[in-house]
């Protein structure tokens, strides 16, 4: 469950008081309970990982371009991860290529929790 893993996850790494404290989520900006969003993103990459990554020529990630949060995630909100690919081109090494990603993260109402723009390298055919 949502909560479960909320409330286990923020008091390890995220301890802010809007992620584990009902209370104190409540009188904060967000009117309760909010899921980390460092916690949204290590869902989104288990998602990427289990429908494609873990399968493929995947060399890594030398980073994320654009990281926004734009409406919190809940307990007990269902979440959908989106993919396109933006971009895919060769890199200066032989054997490798960047994939640029927009990955859009939504509740179950369609609203936009979170975006990113990620790049992941690949082994290419040569």
């Amino acid at each position: 469950e949502f909560r479960r893993v909320l409330f286990r996850s923020g008091r390890r790494y995220d301890p802010q008081p809007f992620h584990i404290d009902e209370d104190a989520a409540r009188a904060s900006i967000h009117g309760g309970l909010i899921a980390s969003g460092f916690h949204t993103c290590a869902l989104v990459i288990r998602v990427m990982c289990e429908g494609y990554l873990l399968r493929t020529a995947n060399m890594g990630s030398p980073g994320i371009d654009e990281l926004r949060w734009v409406r919190p995630a809940r307990p007990g909100d269902t979440l959908t991860v989106k993919q396109s690919v933006l971009e895919s081109r060769p890199t200066s090494k032989p054997g490798r290529g960047l994939v640029r990603f927009l990955i859009t993260v939504e509740n179950q109402h369609g609203e936009t929790v979170m975006t990113m723009k990620v790049v992941n390298l690949f082994a290419r055919r040569t």
